[in-house]
């Protein structure tokens, strides 16, 4: 997934536990564990808000987007697809110059 939570990092310097956390937002920590460990398929606003007013940051400080690795495998399937094509090509050519010698 593209967002990653960084909610593990937050509570360790705010030297807060998650059973804390779990009080002071008033949602189960259960939950809160899903989110952490970025399970989670969804957040609620008033979630990220109750949050972020416990402690007291902002939601970029909770949430992160990082760009899929596929992106990058398409990239190197793409080049891996050249590459068979330019060796397909040599080989086809080397094997035209034994022809005619």
């Amino acid at each position: 997934m593209a967002i990653h939570v960084k909610l593990d990092d937050l509570l360790h310097d705010r030297r807060m536990t998650l059973t804390e956390l779990a009080e002071r937002v008033g949602i189960t920590i259960v939950n809160l564990s899903i989110l952490k460990t970025g399970k989670a398929r969804a957040i609620r606003f008033s979630t990220l808000d109750a949050i972020c007013s416990a402690l007291t940051c902002q939601p970029g400080d909770i949430l992160e987007f990082l760009p899929d690795s596929s992106e990058g495998e398409q990239v190197t399937a793409s080049e891996t697809e050249s590459a068979r094509i330019r060796k397909k090509v040599s080989t086809d050519d080397s094997a035209s110059t034994r022809a005619e010698g």
